[in-house]
Formats: structure tokens, C-alpha cells, sequence
């Protein structure tokens, strides 16, 4: 059995290898999904009558051994497959005979890839949020081990106000248990079930049931009308790496904060010797590279997200291949997310803070010195910041 569009012609080995890019490697991820999605599309037939129950039970079982076959390393997509469509009917059909070609009826590649991609795509999204709420838990954890130690706050890289370990690490928690609440809202489009939509226009001449395929898979609702379908293409992918960007960025800037107080300069914390990396040359240097790294990868998910949001724009209605590139960047870029998130997650435990390192400036009590001179004498807001900036202008101490 050749590829699932083959015609007998042959396929030049060049076309082959540019129009499959990395859908052999990358589809190796799906297998587990394809299966489960076959089977569910496998028993409507069945119960619709298109199947007889030798053939259902053939391909249940045939599904199922080839699932574990390949969860245990048997075997893998090939580039001669093309993708994990083919490389699993091929392989049905070489285990169990004539049944596993019946399995394709009422599908087309383009429901069948959508439909395992959405069923990545809810796990993966469970798996983001689930990530950054354990990291909110690690900064939560910091902010106990260090409960009384105040920090200077900073507006424009400039000391501004108090502060203190608790505001700043719950201040973070609480925006990486936001990104979580968005990433599993995200999953909203990836919630209903494509399949039944084959290319793009249904299978009208078949009664299939796409209820049935929809409560098997645990979706939330059959996408309909069918020509829906492929114009939702990229749309919960660029949602789901919206989120992941805006978790990515929130990881970010929590390593930026952790790299400037790893500075000699500031000297606000210590980092493990199992958190850093060495110098080739400078014997005495430990360097924070997981969170440099952290910073940069925030750029892996934005441009993850413009390369999906690229590949859609002005696409006429319809399937075209171009939708096929979305998959590499939808992977690439939630996986770079959900290993930053981990290693952040990991790493949070062994920051610790030095309150013998950390002094507040007089300056930094300004602001609260003028709103007591306003509960104290009454005075406008706008006439105590006149006199506590001036006093500070002149040398003079805070308000007694």
C-alpha cells in the first residue's frame, strides 16, 4: 500500500522529500492521537452500519497493538509514509488484511490530521497550565522561605518605592496562574470535533454520525457546518501560542529580574552551583544561564505565533498544503514553553534571597511621607509632594 492519495503514478524523490518536510518526524507525536480518533471514527462506521463486527473487532485490536508498538520504540513515521495517517493504515492493512482499508471511508487527511492535532492540542494546553500554576507554586514558596525581607521596588530602573520578596514573587505568581486560566480558555477551539468534515464539504452520499465520533473523543461540540472547518485552520493553534507567548514573556522577565539580582552589583540573591554554568576561561565565574536562556526563548514563542498567523493570512477558503507548516511551528513553539516553564519551575527552589545585601534608602519612604503629611495636616496631595521633593532636593531628612 502506497501513500492514502497514491494513484500508482510514481512520486519524484525530490517532490517527496519537500512537500513531506518534517511531517515523517514531527507526526510521531500524533500516532498515539490518529489511533484513538481512527478508532472512535472506526466504531461509528460500525455502528452505522458500514462495518461488520469482524472487521471492527480486527481494527480495535489492530489499532490498539500497533499504539503500543509504537509508544514502545517498534517503529516510527518514515519519510516514504509521509505522515502518521499513512504509516498507520499502511500498517493496519499489512496486520489484519481487507478490514483496515474500510477504515478511511467518510475521512480525508484533512479532518483526520486536524482532529488528532486538536486532541494534542487540549494535553499540551493541560500541560502549560499545569506547569506555570507548579511554578506559581515554587514563587509562593519563595515568598514564605523569605516572608520578611523587604526589596527596593523599581519604576524605570530606578529605586522607587518599598517593597519586599513576598510582593515580588506573588506579584509574578499571580500573573503565571493568569497565563494558566488563558492557556486552558485557549483550548475553546480546540473543543470542537472536525471530523466527518472530510476535505472540507462532508461526505453527503454516508450517514455518519458525527455526534457519536464527538462524545467518543470528549469533545464539546461537532464543528459545523462542515466548510467551518478548514477556515478554523491555524486559529486554535495561534490561540494556543498567544497564551503560551504571553507565559513565555511573564517566565522572561521573572529570569531578568533573577539575572539583575545575581549580579555582583546587587547581590539580592544566591544562585546553586547546580543552577549555573562555569567560564572556559575566568576560573572564578558562575553564570545564571537558565534564566539568559528563559529571557531569549520568550522570541521562540512570538515567532512561533507569527509564523502560524503568517501562513493563514489571505488564504482563499478551502484546504491549501501551506496549512501543513502550521504544525511545526504550533510544536516548536509550545514545546520551548513548556521546557522553560519547567526548568523555571525547578530552579525557583534554589533561589534565596540575602536580606543582609539589601538596604532601603531613605528616598524610597518619599511617596509615604506625603501621604502622611495629608493625613496628618490635611493638606492636599499635590502641596505634601511639593514639600517632601523639596526636602529631599535639599538635603533634608523624611518626615519626622
Amino acid at each position: 500500500m502506497g501513500r492514502l492519495w497514491d494513484k500508482g503514478e510514481p512520486l519524484d524523490a525530490l517532490v517527496l522529500r519537500y512537500t513531506a518536510g518534517e511531517d515523517h518526524v514531527l507526526d510521531d507525536r500524533l500516532v498515539a492521537y490518529d489511533v484513538r480518533a481512527s478508532t472512535a471514527h472506526a466504531e461509528m462506521l460500525h455502528a452505522q452500519g458500514y462495518l461488520d463486527d469482524d472487521a471492527i473487532a480486527a481494527i480495535r485490536d489492530g489499532l490498539g497493538a500497533l499504539a503500543a508498538e509504537h509508544a514502545a520504540g517498534a517503529w516510527h513515521v518514515e519519510l516514504a509514509d509521509e505522515d502518521c495517517h499513512t504509516a498507520l493504515e499502511r500498517r493496519l492493512v499489512d496486520r489484519i488484511g481487507e478490514a483496515g482499508s474500510r477504515i478511511h471511508l467518510g475521512r480525508s487527511r484533512n479532518d483526520q490530521v486536524l482532529v488528532a492535532l486538536r486532541l494534542w492540542m487540549r494535553d499540551a494546553v493541560a500541560d502549560l497550565a499545569d506547569t506555570a500554576d507548579a511554578a506559581a507554586d515554587a514563587l509562593d514558596r519563595l515568598a514564605e522561605r523569605h516572608a520578611d525581607v523587604d526589596l527596593p521596588g523599581y519604576t524605570h530602573q530606578q529605586r522607587a518605592m518599598p517593597s519586599s520578596v513576598p510582593l515580588w514573587a506573588r506579584g509574578f505568581a499571580s500573573e503565571l496562574r493568569d497565563d494558566a486560566l488563558g492557556l486552558r480558555l485557549a483550548a475553546r477551539r480546540a473543543e470542537k470535533n472536525p471530523l466527518g468534515s472530510a476535505a472540507g464539504y462532508g461526505a453527503p452520499a454516508l450517514d455518519l454520525d458525527r455526534d457519536a465520533t464527538t462524545a467518543r473523543l470528549d469533545f464539546a461540540e461537532v464543528h459545523d457546518p462542515v466548510t467551518a472547518v478548514q477556515l478554523s485552520r491555524g486559529k486554535a493553534e495561534a490561540g494556543v501560542l498567544f497564551e503560551a507567548a504571553l507565559l513565555a514573556q511573564d517566565l522572561g522577565r521573572l529570569s531578568a529580574d533573577v539575572i539583575l539580582f545575581a549580579t555582583q552589583e546587587f547581590a539580592f540573591v544566591t544562585l546553586p552551583a547546580a543552577l549555573t554554568t562555569g567560564s572556559s576561561i575566568m576560573p572564578q565565574k558562575r553564570n545564571p544561564d537558565v534564566f539568559e536562556l528563559a529571557r531569549a526563548r520568550t522570541a521562540t514563542a512570538t515567532a512561533a505565533l507569527h509564523e502560524v498567523m503568517g501562513v493563514t493570512q489571505k488564504l482563499t477558503s478551502g484546504y491549501h498544503r501551506d496549512l501543513q507548516l502550521i504544525k511545526a511551528a504550533l510544536f516548536r513553539g509550545v514545546d520551548s514553553v513548556l521546557d522553560t516553564a519547567r526548568v523555571i519551575a525547578h530552579a525557583i527552589d534554589g533561589i534565596a534571597f540575602r536580606p543582609d545585601a539589601i538596604a532601603l534608602a531613605p528616598e524610597l519612604f518619599a511617596a509615604d511621607d506625603a501621604y502622611r503629611l495629608v493625613v496628618d495636616e490635611g493638606i492636599p496631595f499635590r502641596e505634601a509632594y511639593r514639600r517632601v521633593g523639596e526636602r529631599y532636593r535639599t538635603g533634608g531628612d523624611s518626615v519626622e
